[in-house]
């Protein structure tokens, strides 16, 4: 089997979900990952989620959609929603594609800073291919690929579960030796390096760290 991560980039239209663009831009909000999406019957998207930040702003972000039909949100930081909405044509299509092909797909689907999604999918070369092709030729949204090769769920590499951002910082981290014992580098040495704030470093390599330990303990 193989696999095949792509980076997608809504901005241009708005995304998978119909306020994702508002919730991208949205300070306050950090949107993380996405569990589960499914097209249902009556051609409604069903979309689990996962976000932390301001929960109270989300929600009012939703309610104010009138493409959202209904939305549940639990939990406090990080809360998952269970939203349900219409999509656009192309988002419709995407997951008929989806539906209709023998490719599977890695879930989470990782959300990125900047509202970009990375995405993997797993199956043989031919369909792999023939699923990029067609998605490609038919989308306005950006597809980039990220990497490729043989796919093993056990040994899945642990970089596929962070935000290109967050890899950023872990990486600036490792280099000038956060995590040597004894440490060889401040919380603001490596914000410096990536070019920003200590606490928003901070925050980055918590996140990071939470994601990688909770792989490992599954």
């Amino acid at each position: 089997m193989r696999y095949l991560t792509v980076r997608i980039d809504p901005r241009e239209n708005g995304g998978i979900h119909p306020v994702g663009g508002r919730l991208t831009a949205a300070p306050a909000i950090s949107r993380e990952a996405i569990h589960s999406v499914e097209l249902l019957d009556d051609g409604t998207i069903l979309l689990f989620a996962e976000g932390s930040g301001d929960r109270d702003r989300y929600e009012a972000i939703t309610a104010d959609s009138p493409h959202v039909i209904d939305a549940l949100v639990s939990g406090t930081d990080p809360w998952f929603a269970v939203s349900q909405f219409e999509p656009s044509d192309e988002t419709r299509r995407l997951l008929e594609l989806r539906r209709e092909s023998n490719v599977s797909v890695e879930l989470p689907i990782r959300v990125e800073d900047d509202g970009a999604l990375r995405a993997t999918f797993m199956g043989n070369d031919a369909d792999i291919q023939a699923l990029y092709r067609t998605v490609e030729a038919g989308s306005t949204l950006s597809f980039d690929v990220v990497e490729t090769g043989s796919y093993d769920p056990a040994d899945a590499p642990l970089a596929r579960r962070l935000t290109r951002r967050q890899r950023d910082v872990v990486e600036a981290a490792v280099e000038l030796g956060y995590y040597a014992a004894p440490r060889e580098a401040t919380l603001e040495d490596v914000a410096d390096r990536v070019g920003i704030a200590a606490s928003t470093a901070g925050e980055h390599l918590r996140k990071a760290e939470a994601r990688v330990f909770t792989t490992l303990i599954r």
